[in-house]
Protein backbone atom coordinates (compact mmCIF):
# COMPACT_ATOMS: atom_id res chain seq x y z
CA UNK A 1 0.00 0.00 0.00
CA UNK A 2 1.40 3.53 -0.84
CA UNK A 3 2.03 5.46 1.74
CA UNK A 4 -0.18 8.85 2.14
CA UNK A 5 1.56 12.09 1.93
CA UNK A 6 0.02 15.12 2.92
CA UNK A 7 -0.73 17.92 0.93
CA UNK A 8 1.38 20.42 3.10
CA UNK A 9 4.12 18.08 2.72
CA UNK A 10 3.94 18.07 -0.73
CA UNK A 11 3.85 21.75 -1.14
CA UNK A 12 6.72 21.90 0.52
CA UNK A 13 8.71 19.39 -1.30
CA UNK A 14 7.59 20.77 -5.06
CA UNK A 15 7.45 24.10 -4.41
CA UNK A 16 10.83 24.95 -5.82
CA UNK A 17 9.54 23.68 -9.09
CA UNK A 18 6.61 26.40 -8.84
CA UNK A 19 5.32 24.50 -12.08
CA UNK A 20 5.64 21.04 -12.04
CA UNK A 21 5.50 17.61 -13.65
CA UNK A 22 4.94 13.89 -12.69
CA UNK A 23 8.45 13.60 -13.42
CA UNK A 24 9.17 16.12 -10.54
CA UNK A 25 6.72 14.70 -8.25
CA UNK A 26 8.77 11.13 -8.69
CA UNK A 27 12.21 12.82 -7.77
CA UNK A 28 10.88 13.36 -4.20
CA UNK A 29 8.04 10.24 -3.85
CA UNK A 30 9.33 7.51 -5.59
CA UNK A 31 5.46 5.43 -4.62
CA UNK A 32 3.52 8.66 -5.32
CA UNK A 33 -0.46 7.90 -5.91
CA UNK A 34 -1.13 9.84 -8.96
CA UNK A 35 -4.98 10.19 -7.81
CA UNK A 36 -3.79 12.51 -5.19
CA UNK A 37 -3.79 15.17 -8.29
CA UNK A 38 -7.14 14.85 -9.00
CA UNK A 39 -7.97 15.14 -5.48
CA UNK A 40 -6.06 18.22 -4.55
CA UNK A 41 -7.35 19.83 -8.03
CA UNK A 42 -10.85 19.36 -6.22
CA UNK A 43 -9.93 21.10 -3.40
CA UNK A 44 -8.59 23.64 -5.18
CA UNK A 45 -4.99 23.15 -3.69
CA UNK A 46 -3.56 23.08 -7.99
CA UNK A 47 -4.19 23.47 -11.11
CA UNK A 48 -4.08 21.19 -14.37
CA UNK A 49 -2.33 23.28 -16.81
CA UNK A 50 -1.82 20.54 -19.81
CA UNK A 51 -1.02 17.08 -19.13
CA UNK A 52 1.45 15.91 -17.00
CA UNK A 53 1.91 20.17 -15.82
CA UNK A 54 0.27 21.74 -12.52
CA UNK A 55 0.82 24.14 -10.47
CA UNK A 56 -0.14 25.46 -6.98
CA UNK A 57 -2.46 28.20 -6.75
CA UNK A 58 -1.19 29.34 -3.47
CA UNK A 59 1.45 31.54 -6.37
CA UNK A 60 0.48 34.98 -7.05
CA UNK A 61 -0.23 34.80 -10.88
CA UNK A 62 1.83 37.71 -12.50
CA UNK A 63 3.96 38.19 -16.03
CA UNK A 64 7.00 36.23 -14.51
CA UNK A 65 5.12 33.61 -13.67
CA UNK A 66 3.19 33.34 -16.71
CA UNK A 67 6.97 33.48 -18.37
CA UNK A 68 7.78 30.74 -15.92
CA UNK A 69 4.72 28.46 -17.50
CA UNK A 70 5.22 29.46 -20.78
CA UNK A 71 9.20 27.72 -20.49
CA UNK A 72 7.77 24.85 -18.60
CA UNK A 73 5.21 23.86 -21.40
CA UNK A 74 7.22 23.91 -24.18
CA UNK A 75 11.41 22.89 -23.59
CA UNK A 76 13.69 23.94 -25.13
CA UNK A 77 12.08 27.64 -25.65
CA UNK A 78 12.44 30.97 -24.81
CA UNK A 79 10.25 33.84 -24.07
CA UNK A 80 10.21 36.27 -27.49
CA UNK A 81 8.18 37.92 -30.06
CA UNK A 82 5.14 40.05 -29.23
CA UNK A 83 5.61 39.28 -25.35
CA UNK A 84 9.15 40.63 -25.02
CA UNK A 85 9.15 43.07 -27.83
CA UNK A 86 6.19 44.57 -24.77
CA UNK A 87 8.75 43.26 -21.50
CA UNK A 88 11.63 45.56 -23.07
CA UNK A 89 9.12 48.57 -23.85
CA UNK A 90 9.21 48.12 -27.89
CA UNK A 91 5.79 48.45 -28.20
CA UNK A 92 2.88 50.11 -26.22
CA UNK A 93 0.61 46.98 -26.16
CA UNK A 94 1.43 43.88 -24.09
CA UNK A 95 0.50 40.80 -25.35
CA UNK A 96 -2.70 39.08 -24.52
CA UNK A 97 -0.97 35.66 -25.06
CA UNK A 98 2.70 35.00 -23.79
CA UNK A 99 5.06 34.21 -26.93
CA UNK A 100 7.73 31.94 -27.42
CA UNK A 101 10.00 30.68 -29.82
CA UNK A 102 11.13 26.64 -29.93
CA UNK A 103 12.76 24.41 -31.69
CA UNK A 104 10.11 21.83 -31.74
CA UNK A 105 6.91 22.06 -33.57
CA UNK A 106 4.63 25.63 -33.68
CA UNK A 107 2.38 25.34 -31.29
CA UNK A 108 -0.35 26.55 -28.67
CA UNK A 109 -1.62 25.91 -25.50
CA UNK A 110 -5.03 27.38 -23.65
CA UNK A 111 -4.60 26.56 -19.95
CA UNK A 112 -6.87 28.07 -16.74
CA UNK A 113 -3.87 30.14 -16.40
CA UNK A 114 -3.68 31.64 -19.82
CA UNK A 115 -2.85 31.31 -23.58
CA UNK A 116 0.73 30.39 -24.11
CA UNK A 117 1.59 30.33 -28.30
CA UNK A 118 5.16 28.85 -29.45
CA UNK A 119 6.56 29.81 -33.30
CA UNK A 120 9.14 27.16 -34.51
CA UNK A 121 13.02 28.17 -34.86
CA UNK A 122 15.63 25.91 -37.17
CA UNK A 123 18.25 24.79 -33.44
CA UNK A 124 21.07 26.81 -35.42
CA UNK A 125 18.68 30.00 -34.75
CA UNK A 126 17.92 28.77 -30.91
CA UNK A 127 21.01 31.87 -29.22
CA UNK A 128 20.13 35.05 -27.53
CA UNK A 129 18.20 34.91 -24.92
CA UNK A 130 19.48 35.08 -20.86
CA UNK A 131 18.10 33.65 -17.87
CA UNK A 132 16.22 35.52 -15.54
CA UNK A 133 15.01 34.90 -12.15
CA UNK A 134 12.00 35.50 -10.23
CA UNK A 135 11.70 33.58 -7.02
CA UNK A 136 14.91 32.43 -7.09
CA UNK A 137 13.04 30.31 -10.57
CA UNK A 138 14.60 31.05 -14.26
CA UNK A 139 12.92 32.55 -16.99
CA UNK A 140 14.26 32.13 -20.48
CA UNK A 141 14.16 35.55 -22.24
CA UNK A 142 15.32 37.09 -25.66
CA UNK A 143 17.93 39.20 -25.31
CA UNK A 144 16.73 42.94 -26.94
CA UNK A 145 18.47 42.81 -30.24
CA UNK A 146 17.24 38.83 -30.77
CA UNK A 147 13.65 39.64 -29.69
CA UNK A 148 13.35 42.48 -32.29
CA UNK A 149 14.47 39.68 -35.22
CA UNK A 150 13.07 36.67 -34.47
CA UNK A 151 10.08 38.73 -35.13
CA UNK A 152 10.68 40.17 -37.85
CA UNK A 153 12.16 37.12 -38.97
CA UNK A 154 9.33 35.02 -38.36
CA UNK A 155 6.72 38.09 -39.96
CA UNK A 156 7.26 37.91 -43.49
CA UNK A 157 4.41 40.14 -44.09
CA UNK A 158 6.16 43.14 -43.20
CA UNK A 159 7.22 44.27 -46.53
CA UNK A 160 7.52 48.08 -46.47
CA UNK A 161 7.92 50.99 -44.20
CA UNK A 162 4.38 51.41 -43.51
CA UNK A 163 3.72 47.64 -42.14
CA UNK A 164 6.81 48.62 -39.89
CA UNK A 165 5.12 51.81 -38.36
CA UNK A 166 2.06 50.54 -37.96
CA UNK A 167 3.87 48.00 -34.95
CA UNK A 168 4.02 51.92 -33.41
CA UNK A 169 7.22 50.78 -32.43
CA UNK A 170 8.89 52.93 -29.44
CA UNK A 171 12.03 54.42 -31.07
CA UNK A 172 13.90 55.79 -27.95
CA UNK A 173 14.03 52.14 -26.51
CA UNK A 174 15.22 51.02 -29.72
CA UNK A 175 17.63 53.72 -30.23
CA UNK A 176 19.58 52.02 -27.02
CA UNK A 177 20.28 48.24 -29.08
CA UNK A 178 23.81 47.15 -28.72
CA UNK A 179 24.45 47.56 -32.76
CA UNK A 180 27.44 45.25 -32.90
CA UNK A 181 25.38 41.89 -31.09
CA UNK A 182 22.74 42.73 -33.59
CA UNK A 183 25.23 42.53 -36.76
CA UNK A 184 26.06 39.55 -34.70
CA UNK A 185 22.92 37.82 -34.80
CA UNK A 186 22.23 39.00 -38.19
CA UNK A 187 24.81 37.28 -39.71
CA UNK A 188 24.07 33.96 -37.81
CA UNK A 189 20.83 34.19 -39.40
CA UNK A 190 22.25 34.93 -42.83
CA UNK A 191 18.57 35.79 -44.18
CA UNK A 192 18.04 38.35 -47.29
CA UNK A 193 14.26 38.53 -46.12
CA UNK A 194 15.64 39.54 -43.21
CA UNK A 195 18.15 41.91 -43.82
CA UNK A 196 15.95 43.72 -46.11
CA UNK A 197 12.90 43.89 -42.95
CA UNK A 198 15.83 45.84 -40.46
CA UNK A 199 16.76 48.16 -43.14
CA UNK A 200 13.29 49.06 -43.50
CA UNK A 201 13.19 49.29 -39.42
CA UNK A 202 16.24 51.59 -39.36
CA UNK A 203 14.70 53.74 -42.22
CA UNK A 204 12.08 54.27 -39.79
CA UNK A 205 11.02 57.71 -39.61
CA UNK A 206 7.79 58.50 -37.53
CA UNK A 207 7.03 55.63 -34.42
CA UNK A 208 5.06 55.47 -32.02
CA UNK A 209 5.68 56.24 -28.58
CA UNK A 210 4.40 54.48 -25.25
Amino acid sequence: MRNRISYIDFEKALSPFGIFRLSDILKAYLAFDSRRLNEWQKKGYITKLIKGHYIFNSIEMNETVLFQIANALTRPSYISLESALSYYHFIPEQSFSITSVTTVKTNHYNTPKGCFLYQSLKPSLFFGYRVLRSNRRPILMAEPEKAILDFLYLHPELEDVAAIEALRLNIHELEGLDEQRMNSYLQLFDNKALNKRFELLKNVKHVGTV
